[in-house]
Parts: structure tokens; C-alpha cells; sequence
């Protein structure tokens, strides 16, 4: 059998853990575990092919569209293909990040409607071209949905809102040097932005950790299911929109919206999960 090459080898590493994290780390109890339950790598299966899970890819990118395209009416862009063709890409709905009063804004919302479209793309597409792995995949929904992006969106969301009031006091409390020391702008304006990298990073891991215990939770106790999905290194990759959003809602920066547009390719995780998961 032709041996799976290319870039859907590498997503699949990244994202199901297929990688030997443990000489990374001092404390060598932390293994980051492969989703014991729902998982690319089934026993008595052949693999996902890279036709398949191109085109699980795909259908999770489908699923966003008709989301995308309603927040993009929402602001005023025009759905009509001749014009979005003949309109530079920069200034396409999904590109653009100024002026702030005409750009998609993607904040709680906007993107756990987006993150739903996702999941229900990579879903269809998963039964599509593995059928017999239907049931996996409908647990996976509610594991994606509720687990990896209600309970993460939520914190990073609440920690953004919190951060908003105390922003000021907390970067006026921070320690500077004086404007004479070489490399003094650059230094101040890290030592600055450490409370919202704090809160964004604190904020995060929490929404991970509730997330991960709302997942052990519907195994347990909704498909009866004893799974420990224990929090691994790749938990962090697909909050990626979390990261972004928080950053985006705490920086008023025009660097805060630019990074925003990646928040819906990030949003391609939680579909392409859904629809790779198997039964092992």
C-alpha cells in the first residue's frame, strides 16, 4: 500500500498527537494521550485515506460558509459573486480588519455559530466516506460543541469582558524603564501587554481544563463510556480562535482585528476532528 504523504499527514499528526512530546518536558508523567476513545488510528480499520480526509476538510469548510456569509451581510459586504470577484481580496469580508465600524467582528457568537457549522460540515463528510463510523461521530459532535468550544469560547470570552474594566489600572501597575535606556519603548510595551497575555493564557487553560472534564463527563455519564481525555500539548492548537478572539477584544489595535481573520481557518479544527473520529 502507497504510504500517506503530505499535508493531510502532517494536520493528522498535529492533531490527533501523534508526535513523542514526553522529551519536551521535565515532568515526565506528562504524555499527552491520543483520544482514547474517538480516534483516526482504529484497530482492524485502514486508515483515513488523504482523498478522505480532504474532502472531511472540505465539508467542514462548506459547513462554515453559509455562516460566514450571513455575518458578512450583516456588515454590508455583498453576497453577489460577480462584485466579491471584481473587489480586491484584501477587502474581502473574510480579509479585511479595518475600518473596526465594517469588519466581521468574531467574538463569542459569531464564533460558536461558526464553530457549529464547522462541526456539522466535518460531520456529513465523515459519514460520507466512513460510514461505519457514524456513531463515533455523533458523539464527537457533542464532545467538539460542548468540550471545545461552549466551555473554552465562554472563559476566554468572560476573561476578555473582565480584562476590558480593569486594562488601565493593571498596565499602569506594570514596572517600566526609564525612555534613556536603549530598547525602552520596546520593553514598556511588553511589560504592558503581560496582564492580557496573562488573563488570555490563564483564562484559556481553565476553559481547556472545564472543557476536558465536561467531555469526561458525557462519556460517563451520557454514552456510558469510562474515557479519560486527558488534556494533551494539542489541546491548545485548536484554541487558536480562542487566543485570537481574546486578543482581538482586549487589543484595540488594529493588531487585534488583523489577527482576528484567523480565527475561522482555526475553526476548520473542530469539524475535521468530528469527521475523522473512529471507534478504536
Amino acid at each position: 500500500m502507497k504510504s500517506e504523504v503530505g499535508p493531510f499527514k502532517m494536520i493528522d499528526s498535529i492533531l490527533n498527537g501523534n508526535i513523542d512530546y514526553s522529551k519536551y518536558y521535565l515532568n515526565t508523567n506528562f504524555v499527552p494521550a491520543n483520544n482514547a476513545n474517538f480516534t483516526n488510528a482504529s484497530a482492524g480499520q485502514k486508515p483515513l485515506t488523504s482523498k478522505q480526509k480532504g474532502i472531511i476538510l472540505a465539508s467542514s469548510a462548506a459547513g462554515m460558509v453559509p455562516v460566514l456569509a450571513t455575518l458578512a451581510k450583516m456588515k454590508g459586504f455583498s453576497l453577489n459573486p460577480v462584485k466579491i470577484l471584481k473587489t480586491p481580496i484584501k477587502d474581502w469580508a473574510l480579509f479585511k480588519f479595518a475600518p473596526k465600524d465594517k469588519i466581521v467582528k468574531y467574538e463569542g457568537p459569531q464564533i460558536i455559530a461558526t464553530a457549529v457549522g464547522s462541526v456539522a460540515g466535518g460531520y456529513v463528510g465523515g459519514t460520507i466516506v466512513d460510514p461505519e463510523n457514524t456513531k463515533s461521530k455523533k458523539r464527537e459532535v457533542l464532545n467538539q460543541i460542548l468540550g471545545n468550544v461552549l466551555v473554552p469560547v465562554g472563559c476566554v470570552w468572560a476573561g476578555a469582558e473582565v480584562f476590558a474594566k480593569y486594562a488601565q489600572k493593571l498596565e499602569k501597575m506594570m514596572p517600566t524603564v526609564k525612555e534613556s535606556v536603549k530598547g525602552s519603548k520596546i520593553i514598556n510595551t511588553i511589560s504592558k501587554k503581560l496582564p492580557q497575555v496573562g488573563f488570555t493564557l490563564g483564562f484559556l487553560t481553565l476553559g481547556i481544563y472545564l472543557g476536558n472534564k465536561v467531555s469526561n463527563y458525557i462519556n460517563d455519564h451520557l454514552y456510558h463510556k469510562k474515557v479519560d481525555r486527558g488534556i494533551k500539548a494539542t489541546d491548545f492548537a485548536p484554541h487558536v480562535d480562542d487566543i485570537c478572539m481574546a486578543t482581538s477584544m482586549m487589543d484595540s489595535s488594529s493588531f487585534g482585528d488583523a489577527l482576528g481573520r484567523v480565527i475561522p481557518l482555526a475553526l476548520l479544527v473542530p469539524g475535521y476532528q468530528t469527521g475523522i473520529a473512529r471507534e478504536k
